[in-house]
């Protein structure tokens, strides 16, 4: 197992390198992009997603890892003499379709943990790939922007609270009566369009909530995010406030709220339906 110095630089070293590997992709967004199959998560694949893997597995395997791939791209891979020794969970770009309108909201996110269950998580990264802000966390050591130690907002009032609130989904008169409450008494709702930065968002104060209860996120996405959010002294559980533990793979959904602080986590919970 690495130390939390040695999977800070590692980290680190991995978002450099997907840098690298899309920049040239970048220039091309606008035409029309290949798929190149589809994902193990369910989606259809771009280039920019494929390059983006390559380069986290070959930062990995450069400084010695030996690890269990857990992807949205290429699924559940063993790689090295020991594939056991611990556990990669990576969502290569989140916000794929924003990045290839040229919207600049995506990122790459990348857990570590112990077993392949999202409770084993002791090490996460989400990289703000249009910004280039980078946020670390490490369990029991707190969350990190660009080095610098973040906690979340200490809002108390949906009036005044920025709520993300993924709505994405062709099944929206099954979500939609789940959520009106909410929307009903929360002035300011947004969506970004990158799940795992959203939650990094919450985690640095930007925003004090956001929610997922489709059933539609996967683990893949959160893994790394829920470290973050939780090492902030954020909250997050289930629609109906329960801890979260599910098996780390790419075909894995869930829903969630990450709240900043527990009295805006208990007014989210009381206007949403599980």
């Amino acid at each position: 197992m690495k130390t939390q110095i040695g999977w800070q630089q590692i980290l680190t070293e991995c978002k450099t390198n997907i840098q690298k590997s899309i920049k040239p992709l970048l220039a091309t967004t606008r035409e029309p992009q290949p798929n190149m199959g589809m994902g193990a998560g369910g989606d259809l694949m771009k280039p920019v997603d494929l390059a983006a893997e390559t380069a986290i597995v070959e930062t990995l395997k450069h400084n010695g890892v030996s690890f269990t791939l857990i992807s949205e791209e290429s699924g559940v891979k063993k790689i090295g003499d020991d594939p056991e020794e611990c556990y990669v969970t990576v969502d290569p770009v989140d916000g794929t379709t924003n990045l290839i309108h040229g919207l600049p909201f995506y990122a790459s996110s990348i857990a570590i943990s112990s077993k392949p269950d999202i409770a084993s998580v002791y090490a996460g990264m989400v990289a703000d790939l249009a910004h280039d802000v980078t946020y670390l966390a490490f369990e029991g050591e707190g969350a990190y922007r660009d080095g610098a130690r973040i906690e979340t907002s200490k809002a108390v009032s949906l009036d005044d609270a920025v709520v993300g609130l993924d709505m994405n989904t062709y099944q929206g008169k099954l979500v939609i009566p789940k959520v009106a409450g909410l929307i009903e008494k929360t002035r300011h709702i947004r969506h970004f369009g990158a799940n795992a930065l959203e939650i990094c968002y919450v985690a640095n104060g930007l925003t004090d909530a956001f929610i997922d209860i489709r059933g539609k996120i996967r683990t893949t996405d959160v893994a790394a995010g829920f470290l973050i959010v939780k090492e902030a002294n954020g909250i997050v559980t289930t629609a109906d406030n329960k801890a979260i533990n599910v098996h780390l793979d790419p075909k894995q959904t869930l829903n969630f709220i990450a709240s900043a602080n527990l009295e805006i986590h208990k007014q989210i919970l009381s206007l949403v339906k599980p």
